[in-house]
């Protein structure tokens, strides 16, 4: 009889502990397949950099990048309808407290903005989103250890030194041309 007991306790503590709250991660996990999304992981290797010509802040900070996760909606005459849906929905998930916006740019209709997931000195996640009316919008999860914004700000210097493998983008060609 206790065993029982045991068992639906644990069971009990597993259900309230599913969170069912959409998450970003949820979503891009969900969409990922959908035709009217281009999604892509892009790894560090991205940047194809001589880490021999970085200093020791710019190592740091290219150390917390781990992967960035890019999602974008693909807007065209059939879709329209659909992609105020999935727009709101996005709108939605970011406007959870969990995620901090640093910045807005634009109106809600068409603009960007940036937030991160964490505290000022550990951040596990940027995300950027950006839509616009006559194409789509994206948004781009930056994730790391440990980031903070003066290894963001570093990563700027890193990037500026680096030979982006504009192989692993060609999937975002095709929205960018329209």
């Amino acid at each position: 009889m206790k065993t029982g007991y045991g068992i639906l306790l644990l069971l009990s503590l597993m259900l309230i502990s599913c969170n069912s709250e959409p998450t970003l991660q949820k979503y891009f996990v969900e969409n990922t397949e959908n035709k009217n999304f281009i999604a892509l992981d892009v790894s560090p290797d991205i940047l194809n950099v001589d880490k021999t010509k970085l200093s020791a802040a710019q190592n740091d900070a290219l150390k917390s990048f781990d992967k960035m996760n890019v999602l974008a909606f693909k807007l065209n005459d059939e879709n329209k309808a659909e992609f105020e849906m999935e727009r709101a929905k996005v709108d939605l998930i970011l406007k959870d407290k969990k995620y901090q916006q640093l910045m807005k740019f634009g109106s809600g209709k068409e603009g960007a903005s940036v937030s991160f997931v964490g505290t000022d000195e550990h951040i596990e996640e940027f995300v950027f989103y950006a839509n616009k009316k006559e194409n789509g919008f994206a948004v781009v999860r930056i994730l790391g250890k440990d980031m903070n914004p003066t290894s963001v700000m570093t990563m700027m210097t890193v990037l500026q030194q680096s030979n982006i493998d504009l192989e692993q983008l060609k999937p975002l060609q095709q929205l960018m041309s329209k």
